[in-house]
């Protein structure tokens, strides 16, 4: 008996010092064969368990092999040991041999199926075992409950539930904190919530961060805040589970300095050295902005943790601190610390917004150099990253050679795009994401929505605006934003108006979207209503929306409005003037006819004057003719912007209206001689999904013939109606036939007959030009519209121009 003890004491000694394989075997058979004396089975299992937990599973099976005699002691922790590592066929095989399979036997085999995430598996095991009438444990609807949560299985969840309740199991402090998880990962936090609250031990700490991770992992930080406070008050202690969780709702609602007296508790309690625990401080503290605090808490943590780095140069890029967050990801790389298909992601994001492509493509290689090319994530960051930077072509490498492209990846490519401005582009990706089978996410559909809208593409934005719908994507603020300004730029106020009625939430970009869209749509004063009821309902202006409403003073003529709105911008919010609202206000001036104090203002400038504000003061002298301060004007817009050929144009009519041909004629000789070219207008409609273009005196239609004819009625009609053609307008040393014959064939015109020919009686007729409509023919689509009693939208560089009944939307100034 003396060997039989020291051989099992030696052997237990080896075990836990991790002996070699050979040496194990020979304390095996040492103790297997101790002279020749039979073991008992509690030895034998003892010895069993010693190597199953050291992970040496096929030791043990060899011992389980020549063991006498086999109990279900011995059974079970011959399963268990297969089942925890992993090896299910060889659990499961041994599983059906054994002589005798109590609740232990069938929960160790299911509890393997649920860690290794074989869900459907680990199920049909657990309606067997209760199927041949052997009754679960707490251990065996935790584990399954578990893979409910896991998988976000809802539906076997509630079978589950119903199969406890049946079974008076949903007492059970174990299987209701099982429940609560599930259902709070199921995202069914109100019945989690109700389970919560019929619990009947309330000192269990597991049920208590159960709950307060649902709350947080289903977005509402205030119900966890509320729940952990709760929590406190019962005295009941948290652990490292439930410090992160509450951490994490702190961050997701920006609650500082709650989170701060978070800290304190968790330094009161011992779990500060805790790298869990300490990952989730930087990243709260991160999240809310507090950097300071949060690069002081990760030098104070003991172990260099990815995850926590990784937060914290996610809130550099949040913060836009760029060079901050490269800088910790080059100490990364000294320390040699692994960096993860996390981490790379968030440094890419930084060269969104830092212009050093060098440094961003030394990313790119050491991403290929370590492996991670083949990583998705990695891959749709990289695609984002250059796309944003416009790096089209490599943007495009990159997606080309991803074999696995999600909806991510397309809207990275999309949203880069748009950022770019290369609208078109963005909507053949998005068709073609389509046709690959891909469904669009909301922030995909918010981009196309703004490319829409800049490009006027009214039928495609209503087409995805149905798609949209008809997704179940639920309501987005960045969608609906986006149709509110789709259906305003698209000359569709009432549409944009609906679309603001029907959401629930209005943010400063929603009201300013409206009060654009209304300014621009001709309808000034309701444009400031909207300002009225945004301020009342709590909601403050930025930057952006002043310029909206200067925008709808400006075209209404509503100079004393403008002025105190103007004056209101900093004495009352705090938002210094950009030259974007100098231009807005010399534009009101100047349309106003107070050219002088429109060189006041431009003279006692708080910021540099921009091209912008010169070119709306060479406008207004183009209207009033005052060529001197237009000749200023002009002379710091060729300074400013040399290539451009919109201060060379208005000089030149400037000149030609003043009758000075000769000057007209050098100015556009020097606009040749700088090489500077003038984009000719254009004037398009879109008919049956298809464009139709034209330009002054354009005969490449192929119903030109009918159109021309058809402007020679117009002309007659409108001229008996009491048109008069507006010479000042034919900016040609010519006759005044030749004069009269120019303005009478100017691309708007051929639109709008082209429009009465095609477009169906009743509907409108939606012109679109690339440049400012002339004097001349906004006069003439106003008799037009009278006279065929036609709706004809157009929309220019400018605004829109509802005609209707021989009056247009706007102030009629030009």
């Amino acid at each position: 008996m003396y060997r039989l003890n020291l051989g099992i004491y030696t052997f237990s000694r080896k075990v836990c010092h991790q002996l070699e394989h050979t040496e194990l075997n020979h304390h095996i058979r040492r103790f297997v064969n101790s002279c020749g004396t039979v073991h008992s089975s509690t030895d034998s299992n003892w010895v069993l368990s010693n190597l199953s937990k050291c992970g040496r599973v096929d030791d043990a099976r060899k011992l389980f092999d020549v063991m006498p005699e086999r109990d279900e002691c011995s059974w079970n922790t011959m399963i268990g040991a297969y089942a925890n590592s992993g090896r299910l066929n060889e659990a499961r095989k041994l599983f059906y041999e054994t002589p005798i399979r109590s609740c232990i036997t069938w929960s160790s085999l299911i509890s393997g199926y649920c860690r290794y995430g074989c869900d459907v598996e680990a199920l049909e095991l657990f309606w067997e075992m209760q199927y041949e009438g052997e009754r679960p444990n707490q251990f065996t609807w935790g584990s399954v409950l578990r893979v409910c949560s896991m998988y976000v299985l809802l539906e076997k969840g509630k079978q589950i539930h119903a199969h406890a309740i049946k079974t008076q199991f949903d007492s059970n402090a174990f299987v209701v904190t099982g429940l609560v998880d599930m259902y709070a990962k199921c995202k069914c936090i109100l019945e989690a919530e109700y389970l919560f609250e019929l619990a009947p031990d309330k000192r269990n700490h597991v049920l208590w961060t159960a709950m307060v991770t649902g709350y947080s992992q289903n977005g509402d930080g205030h119900k966890a805040i509320e729940c952990f406070r709760d929590m406190r008050g019962e005295g009941i202690e948290c652990n490292q589970f439930t410090f992160p969780s509450i951490l994490t709702a702190c961050g997701s609602i920006s609650a500082c300095g709650f989170g701060a007296q978070v800290h304190g508790c968790i330094v009161r309690s011992g779990f500060g050295a805790n790298v869990f625990v300490g990952s989730a401080l930087v990243d709260m503290y991160s999240k809310c902005g507090d950097l300071s605090n949060a690069r002081r808490m990760l030098e104070t943590m003991e172990v260099d943790d990815p995850v926590s780095w990784n937060s914290m140069i996610v809130g550099c890029v949040r913060q836009g601190l760029g060079e901050e967050a490269l800088s910790l990801f080059r100490i990364m790389h000294l320390r040699h610390m692994k960096i993860d298909e996390f981490t790379y992601p968030s440094v890419l994001n930084c060269f969104s917004f830092v212009m050093d492509m060098r440094n961003a493509m030394s990313v790119h290689s050491l991403i290929v150099k370590t492996g991670f090319e083949a990583y998705k994530l990695v891959n749709n960051a990289l695609v984002d990253m250059c796309a944003k930077r416009g790096y089209f072509d490599y943007a495009f490498d990159v997606f080309e050679k991803m074999t696995d492209k999600d909806v991510i990846s397309w809207t990275s490519l999309v949203t880069g795009c748009v950022h770019n401005g290369s609208y078109e582009e963005a909507l053949r990706l998005f068709c073609e994401m389509r046709i690959m089978g891909i469904h669009p996410d909301q922030i995909v559909i918010a981009a196309v929505l703004s490319a829409c809208a800049e490009l006027t593409v009214l039928e495609f934005g209503k087409q995805v605006h149905a798609n949209f719908l008809k997704s179940g994507l639920g309501s987005c603020l960045s969608v609906d934003n986006s149709l509110v300004s789709m259906y305003a730029k698209c000359g569709c106020i009432e549409d944009a108006n609906k679309v603001f009625d029907s959401m629930e939430i209005q943010d400063v970009i929603t009201w300013t979207a409206l009060i654009v869209g209304y300014a621009q749509n001709g309808r000034g004063r309701e444009s400031l209503n909207f300002y009225n009821d945004m301020i009342a309902s709590g909601v403050k202006p930025d930057f952006i929306t002043f310029i909206g409403l200067l925008f709808a003073c400006s075209h209404a003529g509503l100079v004393e409005h403008g002025r105190s709105y103007f004056q209101s911008m900093e004495e009352v919010y705090g938002i210094k003037p950009g030259p974007e609202h100098y231009a807005c206000m010399i534009d009101l001036l100047g349309r106003s006819g107070k050219l002088m104090e429109a060189k006041e203002l431009l003279n006692r400038m708080a910021v540099q004057p921009d091209a912008t504000v010169w070119k709306a003061l060479l406008a207004a002298c183009r209207v009033h003719g005052n060529v001197e301060l237009g000749e200023r004007a002009a002379n710091n817009l060729f300074e400013l912007e040399p290539k451009n050929a919109v201060p060379y144009v208005l000089l030149s009519n400037l000149y030609s209206a003043a009758g000075k041909w000769e000057e007209a004629a050098k100015t556009r000789r020097l606009m040749k001689l700088r090489g500077v070219s003038k984009e000719p207008g254009c004037s398009w409609i879109e008919m049956s999904s298809k464009v139709h273009r034209f330009m002054s005196e354009d005969r490449s239609h192929p119903r030109t013939a009918e159109i021309y004819s058809k402007v020679d009625e117009i002309m007659i009609l409108i001229k008996e109606a009491g048109y008069v053609p507006d010479m000042n307008f034919a900016l040609h040393d010519m006759d005044e036939e030749g004069k009269e014959l120019g303005l009478a064939y100017h691309s708007e015109k051929l639109a709008v007959a082209f429009g009465l020919l095609t477009v169906p009686p009743g509907a409108p007729i939606r012109i679109f030009k690339n440049l400012r409509i002339c004097g001349d023919c906004h006069t003439a689509m106003k008799y037009v519209s009278g006279v065929f009693h036609r709706h004809v939208i157009l929309r220019d560089s400018n605004c829109f121009h509802h005609f209707r009944e021989g009056a247009c939307s706007c102030s009629d100034y030009w």
